[in-house]
């Protein structure tokens, strides 16, 4: 066979890798902040895992060497000085559910937050879907109330909320922790956003059916504001768990419904110094549901910020 008669082949063709320098800027950017956000969970890892003297002296490497050290609260009860040799990463963590009771403490984190988020929700919908398919008189005032309201810090309002509270006898009970977040402005303007985006024509199909307006919420609006629920619960539950501000105001003597942040004051010692290696591993413990959370719900988060609407 000739070289004539053969098949033609043409180069295979490469892609093009073109160097942009704003796009470069731009990587360089945002893994410098990844990485300054990430450094803090990095040294609260670290220390949870280091005996004090590797903390105090920033020595051990990330997991540290694991020597044995003396328990000094074990010399105080009267025990051998053999018998208070522990190791650093069993003594933290164990030291973080005996010293404190750190399940107690998680419970009612999870009662606190699911109660808060439970009732903006029932509040949020409704609200959201009047001021996004109903119309009424004075709606747009109203929304722009809803807007007022996002600029208000709860600082601002702490100290009149708690008055109401004490004269009410709710300190020191799950009400106090609850009620003045049952209200979220956020989760109205959120779902009022994603509501928009719902075509009307499902909402007089479901008329157009017999369904009532709360029906319409419940039934139809619901299902398909799925992926803003989701970004909006991650978003009031990682503030509701992680909130010291407002526990630490109306839970003053009840130590039994301490959320888990106010755990933490039982490893800061006055005269004896902090307790920082229990006190990490605490906050690693109160941080890792919140993770094993958001990873799980990463995609649908996304989704619900974006604001994707209906396909």
């Amino acid at each position: 066979m000739s070289e004539a008669s053969l098949p033609a082949t043409s180069p295979v063709s490469l892609p093009a890798f073109r160097f942009s320098a704003a796009e470069t800027i731009k990587h360089v950017v945002l893994i410098l902040g990844s990485l300054i956000v990430l450094l803090p969970f990095y040294v609260m890892l670290s220390y949870s895992f280091k005996s004090p003297a590797e903390i105090m002296q920033n020595t051990g490497g990330f997991f540290g060497t694991q020597e044995l050290f003396r328990d000094d609260y074990c010399i105080k009860l009267g025990r051998d000085a053999a018998d208070c040799m522990v190791t650093p990463f069993i003594y933290n963590y164990t030291t973080a559910f005996e010293k404190a009771p750190l399940i107690r403490y998680l419970f009612n984190g999870v009662v606190v937050t699911a109660s808060i988020f439970f009732i903006q929700v029932l509040v949020a919908l409704p609200c959201a879907y009047a001021l996004a398919k109903l119309r009424f008189w004075g709606r747009e005032a109203v929304f722009g109330l809803v807007l007022f309201c996002l600029l208000i810090p709860v600082h601002a309002i702490a100290l009149p909320l708690y008055i109401m509270l004490a004269k009410l006898g709710l300190t020191n009970t799950y009400a106090a922790l609850v009620i003045p977040w049952t209200i979220s402005v956020f989760g109205i303007f959120l779902m009022r956003q994603f509501f928009m985006t719902v075509p009307d024509d499902l909402i007089d199909a479901a008329r157009m059916d017999g369904m009532s307006e709360f029906s319409i919420i419940w039934n139809v609006m619901l299902p398909t504001a799925i992926p803003a629920l989701l970004a909006f619960a991650i978003f009031s539950v990682v503030a509701h768990w992680n909130d010291y501000f407002w526990p630490r105001i109306v839970v003053t003597g009840d130590r039994s419904l301490f959320t888990p942040p106010l755990g933490l004051r039982e490893f800061k010692g006055d005269a004896d110094g902090d307790n920082f290696g229990p006190m990490m591993a605490t906050a690693t413990i109160i941080v890792a549901p919140l993770i094993v959370a958001f990873m799980i719900a990463q995609r649908r988060f996304i989704e619900g910020i974006t604001l994707s609407g209906m396909k």
